[in-house]
């Protein structure tokens, strides 16, 4: 006779950890945007570490809840992290001068217009998650707007101070949206409200 056996493998919720990791890289890195950092070489730690490894750690247990808009939200943003601190170094000359010397800034501009187009679709998505969410990721779409504006020199100032305060309200949020997963799981109830999601895209007949 034949017998199955099920193991129910339980995996903790990534949502925190990511956020917090968000949090992190873009307190560090709004705070470079604004000039209180003279260089990005000590945001280039934060960027691989937070910005980068602890996202992709929350896509991968992610894809064990199958939940398809966290898996894309933390990875797709881990690995800008990613890129933007190779990026960074070299134009630090890490990988050599001629490469240094090579870089092309305005390859930014185009990566964050890439980067405008994921996070307005990745937004409409967020409207069906929770309001704290959606804040980030309206936050977000105007970071990537000052970002590819002023990549462009296109009213540099404005433009990058705006880049500068949405990265900044964007890790306050974050830190918010981080420590409400945290605390509404620990305790069992609702601590710290998230908002319900509007529900206005669900197909909600049954």
């Amino acid at each position: 006779m034949n017998q199955n056996n099920h193991v129910k493998i339980e995996v903790a919720d990534p949502s925190a950890l990511g956020l917090l990791g968000l949090a992190i890289v873009t307190l560090v890195a709004s705070a470079s945007k604004f000039g209180i950092i003279s260089s990005v070489s000590l945001v280039i730690p934060w960027a691989i570490f937070l910005g980068a490894f602890v996202q992709l750690i929350a896509c991968l247990n992610d894809i064990k809840h199958g939940n398809v808009f966290g898996t894309t939200a933390f990875g797709g943003y881990a690995f800008f992290w990613f890129g933007m601190a190779m990026s960074w170094m070299i134009q630090l000359g890490v990988f050599g001068e001629a490469m240094r010397a090579a870089a092309d800034p305005k390859t930014f501009g185009f990566a964050f217009i890439g980067y405008l187009i994921f996070t307005l679709y990745m937004t409409i998505g967020a409207v069906e998650t929770n309001k704290t969410l959606l804040v980030i990721f309206i936050l977000i779409d105007f970071l990537f707007i000052g970002l590819a504006l002023s990549s462009f020199g296109i009213a540099y100032h404005f433009t990058h101070f705006l880049a500068a305060l949405a990265e900044l309200l964007i890790a306050l949020v974050s830190f918010y949206a981080s420590a409400a997963n945290v605390l509404n799981k620990t305790f069992g109830r609702e601590f710290l409200p998230l908002g319900k999601p509007l529900g206005i895209f669900k197909n909600h007949a049954k």
